[in-house]
């Protein structure tokens, strides 16, 4: 039986769990490298179980046909955008998820709007480069903090911002007063939030009724001293307005670890703004869930081997 785990992009995953559980008669493969579809459809065509990390690969209905042995597809987390799951169940490949930490997308969030705020970046390629104290950084206390979303994550925000003496507005489709008030926010309409906040942070779940909730006419709002953060998905955000708003100066700047083209390629705008901080899609990529990951991948895969499977993705 051969077992394909992708996108081990540090080829760290050997490490990261006991390989040797499984049955003998079990090839386990790791992929260091991003599979285009065409390759994908030669490299797993004999691949009765894969291991997906996050979303770093997409398998809609039409590769999911094209790869005749899958009987078992896991996923790292237990939601994955970019699986179709439904066609899963139709060809009978079950899919299985694992437990994650959820508190380092926020941090990394945080790291992000910091960075932005403290000039981080720049001054330490000034100080490498022989100059001393180039620019003024900005305090965040008693600044506007807009949380776009206040679920697991978007709560763990407000409360670092809180700390660090910011108000806290936040807005999502379906935000109660009675939450909001629960998490010592203030519940705004999503205008006011892009209008009065100093930096704006995403933490909403891409769906069909979130995709492009940051639109054009929600980034024309914002002050032009205020930053922009998406940990979250790319989908959720007017991309060409974003860039726009950055290549003109409309905006401050963001600080982005999500793309609609993943992995970042050479040629992408974005990495020639100067006005922004980017980081390679790594809000969950830590040491402490690759050790929750892995080895709960390996045990999805055992209970799936037992005819007893866990961790079922609806």
């Amino acid at each position: 039986m051969k077992i394909a785990v992708l996108d081990d992009y540090q080829r760290v995953a050997p490490a990261f769990a006991d390989w040797s559980r499984l049955p003998a008669d079990c090839e386990v493969v790791f992929f260091d490298q991003p599979l285009r579809e065409q390759d994908a459809r030669e490299a797993l065509d004999d691949a009765e179980v894969i291991v997906a990390m996050r979303e770093r690969m997409a398998f809609p209905a039409e590769l999911l046909e094209a790869l005749p042995a899958l009987r078992l597809l896991v996923t790292t987390g237990m939601r994955n955008a970019a699986i179709d799951v439904a066609a899963c169940k139709s060809r009978g490949i079950v899919v299985s998820g694992t437990r994650a930490q959820g508190s380092p997308a926020a941090e990394l969030a945080w790291a992000l709007l910091l960075a932005l705020h403290k000039r981080i970046v720049e001054e330490d390629r000034a100080l490498r480069d022989g100059r001393w104290q180039t620019q003024l950084s900005l305090a965040l206390e008693g600044r506007t903090l807009g949380l776009v979303g206040l679920g697991k994550l978007g709560s763990r925000m407000a409360r670092v911002g809180q700390a660090f003496g910011m108000e806290v507005l936040a807005w999502s489709p379906n935000l109660t007063d009675e939450r909001a008030s629960q998490a010592g926010v203030q519940r705004v309409g999503k205008a006011e939030l892009f209008e009065r906040a100093d930096a704006v942070s995403l933490h909403l779940v891409l769906s069909e009724r979130t995709r492009g909730v940051v639109d054009a006419d929600s980034i024309a709002r914002m002050p032009a001293h205020a930053y922009f953060i998406n940990t979250s998905r790319a989908g959720l955000v007017d991309e060409a307005a974003l860039f726009a708003a950055l290549h003109e100066g409309r905006i401050a700047g963001a600080g982005l670890d999500v793309y609609a083209d993943e992995p970042l390629s050479p040629g992408n705008p974005y990495i020639a703004l100067p006005n922004t901080v980017l980081s390679p899609h790594i809000g969950y990529a830590t040491e402490d869930n690759y050790r929750i990951y892995y080895p709960d991948a390996v045990e999805d895969i055992l209970a799936w081997l037992k005819g007893t499977p866990i961790r079922l993705l609806d």
